[in-house]
This record gives structure tokens, sequence and C-alpha cells, in this order.
């Protein structure tokens, strides 16, 4: 660590000691009363495949490991009741059941959010307080940057997606052998049921053939990842796969292309939604918007022929299926936007610990209003 580096951090440690004796536990103003955190589950056994949802993971490592726990019951529960119904009472899914406790325990604690509640034991000022310097690097300067919080959610949602791409593996990992044959892979049973991109490839031997990226035919870990998260892939041949899903799925006509009709009708859309939520723009009407859609349709099609091959919709692929890097920067720009007190485009200590609950955000309510809550969970 450079002198520089030293410098701040003394200045850092000065400002702990003053905000360790102006913490939540200490102090409740008449116009900040006490707002309870409760947890949001992320758990659904029938994922998107679209951009238009999305789940933001928590900003501190440790409310995302006691959701990661609490969901891993979740799913497990779920899992069994889809698949195994003769092992499931359908009483652990009655709310109304007598001492029903709808969230799972957590390690000592009767209930995960009264940990998190119990500033003896989870002090948001202290957690802020503990995870600055660890966002802070790039450069450690005393300041967040937009940068450093983006990347320090994406490291977040890494973690979150890898988890969960674990727990998948584990399931279908028959053999115990640490690979996942495509003999071994079974769709989901809401696939098989529900039919939701069964029909296209998402399921089948072509989407698994494309994420194995040695082509040893089975997948590890990080192929299987693949083969659930596409779009964070930085394996070529499943942008390629992915391209060609948006044609299976766009070409209305079945002449294996897209025209500009069905270019407009879908892809478009999802291309300028992406750049206007990135540029914080306005919507336009369909009318306003043919010239710019009849521009990009002619940039992309690089051999003139009226028509977008699955090769030529490679350079918009990552507008249409957002990475992890888009969200993070989005769930990035929205807390600077709140906690930005003096409009510098970064954090400060001070500014974070005076805004703390901007970081977890999550559902809220005050002390005299126990069932009256305050939604607020744009991102989470």
């Amino acid at each position: 660590m450079g002198r520089a580096s030293i410098f701040v951090y003394i200045g850092v440690a000065v400002v702990l000691l003053f905000f360790l004796s102006r913490s939540p536990h200490n102090h409740h103003s008449s116009t900040h009363r006490h707002r309870r955190l409760r947890l949001r589950s992320n758990f659904t056994l029938t994922p998107s495949h679209h951009h238009s949802h999305h789940d933001h993971v928590a900003f501190d490592p440790l409310v995302a490991e006691i959701e990661r726990r609490r969901e891993d019951k979740q799913w497990e529960m779920e899992h069994l009741r889809h698949n195994h119904p003769e092992l499931v009472h359908e009483d652990d899914y009655d709310d109304s059941a007598p001492g029903h406790e709808s969230q799972p325990e957590w390690e000592d604690f009767m209930n995960a959010e009264d940990y998190l509640n119990d500033e003896d034991k989870f002090n948001v000022t202290n957690r802020l307080l503990l995870l600055f310097p660890k966002i802070d690097v790039d450069p450690p300067d005393g300041f967040v940057s937009e940068h450093e919080l983006t990347q320090w959610n994406v490291l977040q949602s890494n973690r979150e997606v890898l988890h969960r791409s674990q727990r998948e593996m584990d399931l279908h990992d028959k053999n115990h052998d640490g690979f996942v044959s495509f003999s071994e892979y079974d769709p989901p049973s809401w696939v098989h049921n529900s039919g939701v991109g069964y029909d296209m490839g998402w399921w089948k031997e072509e989407h698994f053939n494309a994420s194995d990226a040695d082509g040893d035919g089975l997948l590890n870990l990080t192929e299987f990842n693949d083969f659930l998260h596409p779009a964070d892939s930085k394996n070529p041949k499943l942008h390629q796969w992915l391209c060609q899903e948006e044609i299976r799925e766009r070409d209305t006509d079945r002449d294996g292309k897209i025209n500009f009709k069905e270019f407009f009708h879908g892809l478009f859309d999802l291309v300028r939604n992406y750049d206007e939520e990135t540029h914080n723009g306005s919507h336009h009407s369909d009318n306003s918007m043919d010239a710019p859609a009849r521009m990009l349709f002619a940039q992309l099609d690089k051999d003139g022929d009226g028509f977008l091959s699955d090769v030529e919709l490679l350079p918009i692929i990552g507008k249409i299926h957002p990475s992890e890097h888009y969200y993070a920067k989005q769930q990035a720009d929205y807390i600077i936007s709140q906690a930005d007190a003096d409009k510098d485009g970064r954090l400060s200590l001070t500014e974070m610990i005076e805004n703390p609950y901007v970081f977890y955000s999550a559902i809220f309510n005050d002390e005299d209003e126990e069932d009256d809550y305050d939604y607020h969970d744009e991102f989470r």
C-alpha cells in the first residue's frame, strides 16, 4: 500500500471513531425513526431468460449469505414438492398453520430478520465501515466511484449466480463425478409442464454443445454456469447460439432470417430500451423510431441483402441479452444518485454512513406501524 493510501485510511479511521459514536444504535431522530430490515427472497422455480426481469443481489455479502441459506431451503422444498411429492406434507406450505414460520432459521437465531435488526449483532454503520475499504480499491483514494461500486456489485452477483449454478449442477450430476453430460441433464419439471422455452433451444443438445467450451462432451462448473447464464459467458459459441435463438424466436415467416418488420417489432425495442436506460432517455412513438430503426438495420446488414443473419446480430446481442455488468452498473448508478449529497459523482464514507438504507434496500416499517410497510426494493 502506498504512502498516500496510508494517509487516506488514517483519515478513514478518524471518521470511523466519529461515526461509531453516532451509530444508528445510539440515535433515532423524530424524523428518522427506526426502520426494520426485512429479507427479500429472489427464489423462483421458473426463472426468466429475458432481460425484462432480473433479480438483484444484496449489497452486503453477509446479507447475501443469509439469503442464500434461506433460498437453499426454499429451493430444496420446492424441488421435493415438484419431483418427489410423496416425501412432502402439504402442511409445510400452509401459511395459516398454527406456529407456521415462513422464514427459515438462521443458525442460533430463531429468525434471520431478528438477527439483522439486532444492532448489537448487525450494526449497519459498522458494516459500512468494514465494507468501504473493500470497495474503494481502484484506486484506494477515500472515495467510492461508479466504477468501483459497479465492480463490487458484479462480484456479489457472480458469487450469487455461481452458487445457484453449483446447486443445480449437484442435482443433475447423477454419477457425482463433478461433470454433467447431456444424458444426465434433464430440463426442470416446470419446463416439461409449462413448455416455457422447451420448443426453442434452451434445453436442447445444441445449447449444451455450445456451452461445452473444451468439446469433451461434459460440462464442468464453469461451462454449466455458462449454460445457465449464456449472456455472461465469454464463450463465443454461446454468443452465436444466442443469435441463432433470437432468429428462431423472431422469425415469424420461417425463412431463417430477420426482415425489417421482424426486427422492428421485437429486437429493435430491446435495443432501444437498453440504450434509453443506459442514457436515461425516454420512449418515443413507433413513427418517430422508424428512421433510427432502419438506420441500425442497415448498419447491421453487412451484405446488404435486406435481411439479418445470426452473424449480423452479434453486434447487438449484448443489448438483447444484457450481462450482469449492465445490471450492476444500474444498481451503482441508483445508489450514487441517492447517497451522493454533494453531487460530485462519487461517494465518501460520510455519505455512505449517512444514507445506510440506500445500501440495504429492503422493506422497512416504522416502530409504531408494525404491519404497514413502505415498499422500497428498487435494487436487490
